[in-house]
């Protein structure tokens, strides 16, 4: 009997489909993958705002967990929106308790819209419960800015930046320069093994789109599918970022609200129809 590749996300709902779980979910479905998912917030959502959102209760947030995890398994998690502290500290519980070996951490605190998704009181509780279980956090530049409580001006603090999120139970950090003014898009991998440290710049040409809604949650859910799939964390990450440079190319292509409209989840797949 095969065996499927199992992915969960733990992540708010988007009503639009262009973040959140519904893209988690696209994603991890085009990457060949069987997608689970623990709502931690829903929202309502489209290109242009988030005009409300609706937080789901942290014990409701286990049930969930206990519920897809007691039955079907995981071979990799990845961590999206959490809003709240009190949903972060199960989270943590839970990933412990079920000693969850493949953790993608996306830590989501703003949307593209510009509005925030997680609570200020949480960022503490995401620094000292979650950061440190994660095989791999994914923050993009005012994401890291946050969590080191320090600007980014250039690469050589990315690099140090990166270095200091990296904590002694961490296998990688990946800051992405997708908020860096230029033609380039380049994203700061720094992975440790054993002793060593590890730096990759991930160079990709930048796509001038108004369709970048959901890159972040896409780019970490295809991480965590790869990962699911028995990558080692460069090629999960390297194979990630070829994935949502060619969402991004192929979504540009299409007009969907009046906003920041959604990358091209399935694009091989429509390829292949054409």
């Amino acid at each position: 009997m095969k065996q499927y590749n199992r992915v969960l996300t733990i992540a708010g709902s988007d009503s639009g489909g262009g973040a959140g779980i519904q893209a988690d979910l696209k994603t991890i479905s085009a990457l060949g993958c069987y997608g689970m998912s623990v709502i931690t917030a829903l929202t309502a959502q489209n290109t242009v705002a988030v005009t409300g959102i609706y937080p789901v209760d942290a014990d409701f947030v286990g049930k969930q967990i206990d519920a897809v995890i007691c039955d079907i398994g995981v071979d990799a998690v990845k961590i999206g929106m959490l809003l709240s502290a009190e949903v972060i500290k199960v989270i943590a519980r839970k990933l412990q308790e079920y000693k969850i070996k493949k953790i993608v951490l996306d830590p989501v605190m703003v949307a593209k819209s510009g509005d925030k998704l997680l609570q200020d009181d949480a960022i503490n509780a995401l620094k000292e419960k979650l950061i440190p279980l994660a095989t791999i956090i994914t923050p993009n530049l005012p994401e890291a800015e946050v969590l080191i409580d320090h600007k980014l001006n250039d690469k050589e603090d990315v690099e140090l930046a990166a270095k200091k999120l990296l904590d002694c139970n961490n296998q990688a950090i990946l800051i992405k320069g997708g908020h860096f003014v230029g033609d380039e898009s380049s994203d700061c991998l720094i992975l440790k093994e054993k002793d060593q440290i590890e730096i990759h710049w991930l160079k990709a040409q930048r796509i001038y789109s108004a369709n970048t809604h959901g890159t972040g949650c896409t780019l970490s859910s295809a991480i965590a599918s790869f990962m699911a799939r028995d990558y080692s964390i460069f090629e999960a990450v390297r194979a990630a970022k070829d994935y949502i440079t060619n969402a991004i190319i192929k979504g540009a292509e299409y007009k969907i609200g009046e906003g920041h409209g959604p990358v091209h989840h399935f694009y091989a797949l429509w390829e292949e129809k054409e």
